[in-house]
């Protein structure tokens, strides 16, 4: 009876799914992921079962974040379609067994194949890759145990035809990079940590066999990303000792991302010569070391950029202006541009500044002028203080780049002048943000709509002017310049943070409140605000970015009580399109109040909370989880004792694995000693994109991976 009164409905309001053309279907059926639409939507009737077999749906299949996915729906999936998959993203898929691979090789025209992340063997490798003659752009991983020998003849044929390889390396090794003798591009992930499991210290040294020379004649772009450590250091000279032999004459694109001390070399240093003398870039990321105090961007070459990175480096705006910008000469092309923690980049020189002195604005307006088209900026991790020149603002600035879709700006950057330069606000509720004795400030209150904020003073201010300018931005992270996350990477949690720049000491709610301009915006970073009194502003976010996607909250406000916790639950039952959030917030408590409000985000996949001193409800966590069905990763590093941590994760993996395969569930005391132990065996998915803490704007050049 109900189907007939649907049907009479649709009848009545002359709307039928069927009868639109098969153009708006196939538009409509590419937003379904593709183990839906083979193994589910085609059997619904005969007109979706020839759609949903189009090659416009098949020819593309993403499993990289289809969390329901498991080994028999990749078989079921395989054996329909296998034939007409010509690329195959199955990155981060770390709860499919080993087995599933084989089931790849039906996929018989395969040209592209993401399998990072995934568990494969050696012998697995060359069962699979001898069967894919076609196959022109590889991603694996290579674990401790991988054995280069174990290939077999017609897979290092396949191989021998890859143009494209990215490889994460677990283990010193070269991988299969000897193999691949036509590469055109290969990217490098070095996550070798420095001890094995066992305390034993690790050599960057390649094991015996594993000698042979990677071929880079055909290479046109290098890129190397370092995990802290001296063992991948020594690792990536290997790779490059051959590139300071011979420079690639088509190289137009050579990056290494290296946290910390990456010290030049007499090789690094002729490799570096050569590009000088024989190649023209159209992207560059270096180690700082390589850089700093040198005249090398003074000789290097660029045709058309679309990507420089100076993270971390000593660079000047003088040097920046004359040696990258050339006096604005060239760089429309310019795409996507970072100097986090660059901290001289926009003023004259470097030698006598001091970190804290005001920019130069002219600088920052010739790079605004000559890479007009950036769509994303980087400009975290330094004191970017404006002076009080009347239109010369770094946020009026900024407002001129009209394509911007992700941008990172420290919080003493976007603070007017005025406001930053008197004495911070006085507000009866503002309290000292110390680790002392907890304060009682009473019952918050805060506007609910967005006019009452605008009352506030935001309107006029230059940060709302710049929100109001930016209408398609995407991805915003405000970044306090000193902060520093508790759970860094591969080191115990850190005690003790920072005090907030003395300019970024006004910026709090009503700074907040203007980021609620941006309608399309997917992704918010906030962290160490200190003027947060209520969270106000986190509320019309809620209500005005629907589009929101991932939100990362850290140190907001004072730091002995959680004062943003009323708006952050009222802000959370409007976000409905929240897949991601992070918080990061001592003394934080995630109690029934919290996960209740949490539950209305229908959309959430995946969460982590880092609190020294934090509690949680243990019987709470269990509702949410069994209220919000699409979580599939839980992370919480608190101030509970390991007894509570370990039967809290025990039961929620008893209770939910079994229905959701992904499921990942990590919750262990913040400042217990084994934190690093544990951290290891997070999958590298969550690790990189939410567990662990930083800036991901302009990180990576655009379309850097497919």
């Amino acid at each position: 009876q109900e189907v007939v009164s649907e049907e009479s409905e649709e009848e009545s309001n002359g709307v039928n799914l069927m009868e639109f053309s098969d153009e708006i279907l196939l538009h409509i059926l590419s937003y379904v992921p593709c183990t839906d639409l083979v193994l589910n939507v085609r059997r619904t009737c005969r007109k979706l079962a020839t759609l949903c077999l189009d090659k416009s749906l098949t020819h593309t299949v993403l499993l990289q974040k289809d969390y329901k996915v498991n080994k028999d729906k990749v078989k079921q999936l395989m054996r329909d379609i296998g034939k007409e998959i010509y690329q195959l993203n199955m990155a981060g898929c770390y709860w499919l067994p080993s087995s599933t691979i084989d089931h790849v090789t039906r996929c018989k025209n395969l040209v592209k194949l993401n399998l990072s992340g995934c568990h494969v063997t050696s012998l697995r490798l060359s069962k699979m890759l001898s069967t894919l003659q076609h196959l022109r752009s590889l991603a694996i991983d290579v674990n401790p145990g991988f054995d280069a020998s174990q290939l077999s003849s017609e897979c290092k044929a396949t191989l021998s035809r890859v143009l494209e390889l990215k490889q994460t390396l677990y283990t010193p090794s070269y991988g299969v990079v000897p193999c691949c003798t036509s590469l055109e591009k290969l990217l490098l992930y070095f996550e070798i940590l420095d001890r094995s499991r066992e305390g034993f210290m690790l050599s960057g040294q390649l094991m015996v066999g594993e000698s042979n020379v990677p071929h880079y004649q055909n290479l046109r772009i290098f890129y190397a990303r370092l995990a802290p450590g001296y063992v991948n250091q020594e690792v990536v000279r290997l790779y490059l000792a051959v590139l300071s032999d011979r420079t690639p004459e088509n190289l137009h694109a050579f990056l290494i991302s290296a946290p910390g001390s990456f010290a030049e070399t007499g090789a690094t240093k002729n490799l570096l010569d050569s590009m000088a003398r024989n190649v023209r870039l159209d992207a560059l990321q270096l180690p700082k070391a390589w850089i700093n105090g040198s005249g090398l961007l003074q000789h290097l070459k660029f045709n058309n950029p679309f990507y420089f990175s100076f993270s971390r480096c000593t660079l000047s705006g003088g040097h920046l202006i004359q040696r990258v910008i050339n006096g604005g000469k060239d760089l429309k092309s310019l795409t996507s541009l970072n100097l986090s923690g660059c901290v001289h980049c926009l003023a004259p020189e470097s030698l006598f500044r001091k970190a804290e002195d005001d920019i130069d604005s002219s600088i920052l307006e010739s790079l605004v002028v000559s890479c007009c088209n950036l769509r994303h900026l980087n400009l975290s991790a330094a004191h970017h203080h404006s002076s009080e020149s009347i239109g010369n603002h770094l946020c009026q600035l900024l407002s001129r780049l009209k394509h911007l879709l992700s941008l990172a700006l420290p919080v003493c950057s976007i603070t007017d002048v005025a406001a930053g330069v008197e004495k911070p606000p006085t507000a009866p509720n503002l309290v000292p943000q110390t680790f002392g004795r907890k304060v009682r400030i009473g019952i918050q209150t805060y506007p609910r709509n967005l006019a009452d904020q605008a009352n506030q003073k935001i309107e006029s201010s230059v940060f709302w002017a710049l929100m109001g300018s930016l209408r398609f931005l995407e991805t915003l992270e405000i970044i306090g310049s000193s902060f520093s996350s508790a759970m860094p990477r591969n080191e115990p949690a850190i005690r003790n943070s920072l005090p907030p720049c003395v300019r970024a000491q006004s910026v709090g709610d009503s700074e907040v409140a203007a980021i609620s301009q941006l309608t399309y915006l997917q992704s918010l970073t906030l962290a160490q605000l200190p003027n947060i009194l209520t969270g106000s502003g986190l509320v019309n976010i809620g209500l005005q970015c629907q589009h929101l996607r991932t939100l990362s909250l850290a140190n907001l406000g004072m730091m002995g009580k959680v004062v943003y916790m009323s708006a952050l639950m009222d802000m959370l039952k409007h976000c409905k399109c929240l897949r991601d959030l992070r918080l990061e917030q001592p003394y934080f408590c995630a109690g029934a109040q919290f996960f209740q409000a949490l539950s209305h985000c229908s959309s959430l996949q995946r969460l982590c909370i880092v609190s020294r001193s934090g509690t949680l409800q243990s019987d709470a966590v269990m509702s949410f989880m069994a209220s919000c069905l699409e979580v599939i990763m839980c992370h919480m590093f608190m101030g509970e004792s390991l007894t509570v941590c370990k039967n809290l994760q025990q039961s929620i993996v008893r209770s939910f694995q079994a229905e959701r395969p992904a499921l990942n569930v990590v919750i262990f005391p913040l400042l217990h000693e084994d934190l690093t132990e544990v951290i290891r065996d997070v999958p590298m998915r969550h690790l990189d994109e939410i567990t662990l803490f930083k800036s991901r704007v302009a990180e990576e050049p655009p379309n850097l991976w497919w």
